[in-house]
């Protein structure tokens, strides 16, 4: 026992929590050192945007990792939490270029090496907060191999990929429909478009057929790329249009000839039936043009103003040319309709700005046969995801997916390893940049300008960051992980990528479990956002109340997948539960004498009281094991709460005071010793969840462990299964209850004490009375106990409440002086009955009902419903008293 006496008065984080990180950093214990003779566990955190700032999603995450990973290292695994950052390049790039416009430059301004210069820069200054804001929420990372997507040992990796790829013809480059974000100036993949329901429009507008007074009809929402159409489809079986089938239509305002071709891709019912091709800014379009040959005319340039192939439009911004457009149609009598049409319009998920789906030549990774091996994996159970619903989602968009562009006009990045000769036009693919032209000599050799998709790196995150492509020992011994712990909303930009990627690098799967989890909502269940003001910062709230309460509110009653709501009173709550904990532990140390020496107890003096709660912490051990197993930390953490508030607290603590206080008892040392262990072993059960406070409370008890984070994590023991003790146990405290029950019924002080009569038929539950005798006089408050096999010399007015085999009555003229207690009755009833004639009164006035608001008028039906509810309640208590006296 080290320093119990000295344990503070109240429980303070800001002097605990630091101090206890800070000594757990320099003993190491965070540190995972290769063992053979432990079983590895692996936890790779998602790496967080070196642009980040803690948020409630960030602190949800990596506190459910964190459970895992200390509860893991309680059990004896040798446990890795590999931490590190990502180089977010977007973002990252995006805040950089924002910083350097104030100065009134811009990228172009300083070149390529010069601005890398200042991402570094930004990266060195900035990119730290988050860890070491990681670091306040608790996280036992292993801090001695913190990676970061650029640094050189993953960085190779990733050229080590590509190249690999490029091989295998996995990785092309080509000319094909990607979305655009005209804002960060780079292509962006499927899995980076947002969708949003916005209200818009379809524009019907006339396409005359050349030569003839025909024309067809077609409906668009974007009629500026009408300006790029090279063909006009109808469905080959659509007996409306088959006579203008290979015939040409003349394209408004570009008067422009372009065929009518029959294809399939149209839909004979949707619409008019008439479709627009658009080959360079339509992905279905892109292919009916390939299919047809069609010429491919881009009318946008990169920043999404109309390029020279707009004609008079030039120059303008898309949305200034589709208003220009829909006149010009009207003028000339083209423009049919204008119909309102809600529908999902695609925007970038960094800025938010509308996509525009353009043909433009990138890099592209082929992944239908990295999905096939992909899918199975997790089909086949080797991968599983908890819950299993949300394999689902993963195989429809594995089942379904596309080429990846993973191209990016972004300067911040790992730059494509692909060199291109000034001299002869030929393309190598290699790690390194060639000194010469294999093809021709030349030196002139030039890299592809374009970076690689962030998620391309994060990809190969579970393997590179142990080492890979070098067989190291790390890789060896903790590759596969165990678990990635993420959210529902990275399932296809990262979860995907990164089971493709070990399947197709390691030929074995990245992690075994998927444990997903939802977002964190405010109290009322909406999404936390600067636009709604709802927002909380994790740090301030640590700031206040500390990181156990954080984390405990951010744990308690959540559920794999779903979301959670956050409240400030759900923190208070866990303050409160903390605080309870320490005052507790104050209890339990202050009342231990110095150089306790267990070794002079004796199990055969423990009482019913010592075995319950004994029995209640060995099946507590068991269950939240079960639970953790299962992923559900929600409900361990809250059986871990009822047990240590309820039982521990609430019951074992009052039931064990006389024999604390009786120096004298031959049983205290006993008393002493549950204590300590059940004390003890419920704060390693909780430690994974509340790591501050379990340690500071146990480092005060009597154990042989310098750390909670080294002891050995509770398991069930057999000898502790006390059922029988359990049972009886259970009886007393509920009689103990209903005295209690009835007793705040009658309003009588605790300080009054009353004869109680127990009536059992059956001598086993006799004696369980018996042996609750001195528990029922302390916690009950009864004065004289009489126990009887039948109910002779029951009194008449005695209150009764019924256990299984046990009747128990209270005398009432022990609790209360009855002619008071009538007095008083039949004050409240007047009381009530003038309360209620009044609001009858109100209600029954049609011009108060007619002009008052629909809540004031339901408001005064609530208090008649209550007014009547505790009149009738003060009548029954009359009748029974009344009746007493007979």
């Amino acid at each position: 026992m080290s320093e119990e006496k000295n344990i503070a008065k109240t429980y303070d984080p800001k002097q605990v929590e630091d101090r206890l990180y800070q000594k757990w950093m320099d003993k190491g214990y965070f540190h995972a050192e290769i063992d053979e003779n432990k079983t590895p566990f692996t936890i790779v955190i998602p790496p967080p945007n070196i642009t980040g700032q803690l948020h409630m999603g960030h602190a949800l995450d990596n506190t459910l990792q964190d459970i895992l990973i200390r509860w893991k290292r309680m059990q004896g695994f040798c446990t890795l939490w590999l931490p590190g950052t990502d180089h977010a390049s977007i973002a990252t790039e995006a805040k950089i270029v924002e910083a350097m416009a104030k100065e009134g430059i811009t990228k172009e301004d300083i070149g390529r090496e010069k601005f890398l210069e200042r991402a570094w820069e930004w990266k060195r200054h900035y990119g730290g907060r988050i860890v070491e804001q990681l670091k306040k929420l608790g996280s036992s990372c292993d801090w001695q191999r913190e990676r970061f997507t650029m640094d050189e040992g993953l960085s190779e990796a990733v050229k080590e990929v590509f190249v690999r790829l490029y091989q295998k013809g996995l990785i092309y480059r080509g000319e094909r429909i990607i979305n655009w974000c005209p804002k960060c100036n780079t292509s962006i993949s499927d899995a980076e478009v947002e969708y949003e329901e916005k209200a818009g429009h379809f524009w019907h507008i006339r396409y005359p057929i050349k030569d003839s007074n025909e024309y067809v009809v077609v409906a668009t929402t974007r009629p500026e790329t009408m300006l790029g159409d090279t063909a006009v489809a109808v469905h080959p079986d659509d007996e409306r249009y088959k006579h203008l089938i290979g015939k040409m239509v003349i394209l408004p305002l570009v008067n422009r000839e372009i065929p009518v071709i029959a294809d399939e891709y149209v839909e004979k019912d949707f619409g008019t039936g008439v479709v627009k091709i658009t080959p360079a800014h339509d992905p279905n379009d892109f292919e009916v043009g390939l299919r047809h040959n069609l010429p491919q005319i881009k009318v946008m340039n990169d920043d999404a103003t109309m390029n020279e192939n707009a004609g008079q439009y030039q120059g303008m911004d898309r949305y200034e040319a589709r208003k220009k457009i829909i006149e010009d149609l009207e003028k000339q009598n083209l423009l049919v309709k204008i119909q309102d049409h809600t529908h999902n319009v695609g925007t970038c998920y960094r800025c938010s700005t509308v996509i525009e789906p353009m043909i433009s030549k990138q890099w592209f990774v082929k992944m239908k046969p990295l999905a096939e091996p992909a899918i199975e994996v997790v089909r086949n159970g080797t991968i599983k995801f908890v819950p299993e619903r949300f394999a689902k989602i993963y195989f429809n968009w594995m089942e379904n997916i596309q080429d990846w562009c993973i191209s990016r006009q972004l300067w911040w990045g790992h730059r494509i390893p692909a060199y291109y000769c000034q001299e002869c036009g030929n393309m190598m693919v290699d790690r390194d940049m060639p000194d010469t032209c294999p093809n021709c000599g030349s030196s002139r050799i030039e890299q592809d300008p374009d970076t690689l998709d962030t998620w391309f790196s994060s990809a190969l995150w579970p393997f590179s960051t142990l080492g890979w492509p070098n067989e190291t020992e790390d890789l060896k011994y903790f590759y596969p992980t165990d678990v990635l712990v993420t959210g529902y909303d990275i399932i296809f930009f990262w979860v995907a990528r990164m089971i493709f990627s070990g399947m197709e690098h390691m030929g074995k799967e990245p992690f075994k479990y998927v444990f997903i989890h939802g977002i964190v909502r405010d109290a009322l269940g909406r999404k936390m956002s600067k636009s709604l003001g709802n927002g909380i910062d994790p740090l301030e709230v640590i700031d206040q109340y500390g990181t156990d309460a954080l984390r405990f509110a951010l744990t308690i009653g959540t559920s794999p997948g779903n979301d959670l709501r956050f409240s400030t009173e759900k923190v208070e709550f866990s303050r409160n539960f903390a605080n309870k904990i320490w005052n507790a532990s104050r209890f339990v140390l202050m009342n231990f004498d110095e150089n306790l020496d267990f070794s002079k107890v004796d199990e055969s003096r423990f009482t019913s009281a010592d075995k319950w709660i004994l029995s209640r912490v060995n099946n507590l051990t068991k269950e939240v094991t079960e639970n953790l197993d299962k992923f559900e930390l929600g409900i361990a953490l809250q059986k871990i709460y009822e047990f240590i508030w309820d039982e521990f607290c609430d019951w074992y603590i009052e039931l064990v005071k006389p024999r604390l206080y009786d120096k004298e008892d031959s049983s205290r040392i006993e008393a002493q010793y549950v204590l300590n262990y059940v004390l003890g072993t419920a704060m390693k059960l909780l430690h994974p969840f509340m790591p501050f406070i379990t340690e500071e409370i146990y480092t005060h008890l009597i154990n042989g462990d310098e750390s909670i984070m080294i002891s050995k994590w509770p398991e069930y023991k057999e000898e502790y299964n006390f059922s029988a003790e359990e049972e009886k146990m259970n009886t007393i405290m509920s009689a103990i209850k209903n005295i209690r029950n009835i007793r705040a019924e009658m309003n009588v002080p605790p300080s009054k004490k009353a004869k109680t009569i127990f009536v059992a038929s059956k001598p086993e539950h006799r004696e369980i009375v018996e042996e609750g005798r001195m528990y029922f006089e302390r916690l009950a408050s009864c004065s004289e106990i009489l126990i009887q096999s039948d109910k002779t010399d029951i009194p008449k007015d005695a209150v009764a409440a019924v256990l299984p085999g046990i009747e128990i009555y209270l005398p009432l003229e022990d609790l209360i002086d009855i002619e008071k207690e009538l007095e008083r009755l039949e004050k409240e009833k007047e009381n009530l009955e003038k309360e209620l004639d009044r609001v009858n009164a109100k209600l029954a006035n049609q011009g108060f009902i007619a002009k008052a608001p629909a809540k004031v008028v339901e408001e005064e039906k609530a208090k008649k419903a209550k007014y009547q509810e505790m009149y009738d309640k003060v009548i029954e208590r009359l009748n029974g008293l009344k009746n007493s006296k007979k």
